[in-house]
């Protein structure tokens, strides 16, 4: 497991909490974590193309 620290939106943060008090999460770290994981699964397919691209274009010019 890696510790990220980062900064978020004062509002955004305190809907986590909300959603900690009502019981839908453990913890702040719980629903932060499950949003990365959500935006990687939902972005997969444009991720890879992008790498892919980047793969190639450095295939074509090199690294400059």
């Amino acid at each position: 497991m890696k510790t990220v620290q980062m900064e978020v939106p004062e509002h955004l943060y305190k809907h986590a909490i909300v959603l900690v008090k009502e019981g839908w999460f453990r913890d702040e770290k719980e629903i932060f974590s499950e949003a990365i994981r959500r935006f990687i699964d939902s972005h997969r397919p444009d991720l890879m193309e992008k790498f892919i691209m980047d793969d190639v274009e450095w295939g074509l010019h090199g690294h400059e």
